[in-house]
């Protein structure tokens, strides 16, 4: 699967599969600029994620959540991983509990 060696060529994929929207997490939830709505833990199902690591920078390393919503919203929330991680959106996917892992 040579679509997944790239953090670009990944996000390709997965929005080709219908998961347009980016998320961003802040104080109120997840937040959804298509909707103009936040989300909470409970209402988010992470489908896959994805980890991509820098070979010779520790910059380039992220980890990409493939997200589902209850009311059907398909999107993406992308972070660092390791020391440059946001404790927020860290914060908010430990509460999530549907989480989901494909091989």
């Amino acid at each position: 699967m040579t679509f997944m060696n790239t953090l670009t060529s990944c996000v390709n994929k997965v929005v080709k599969d219908g998961y347009t929207d980016s998320f961003q997490v802040t104080r109120q939830g997840l937040y959804s600029a298509a909707k103009s709505r936040y989300y909470k833990p409970e209402e988010v199902k992470v489908i896959n994620f994805y980890r991509f690591e820098g070979e010779s920078d520790p910059g380039d390393m992220v980890i990409m959540y493939v997200i589902e919503t209850n009311d059907g919203l398909k999107g993406t929330l992308i972070d660092a991983f390791g020391t440059y991680s946001d404790v927020s959106v860290s914060a908010f996917m430990k509460q999530v509990e549907d989480v989901h892992k494909k091989v």
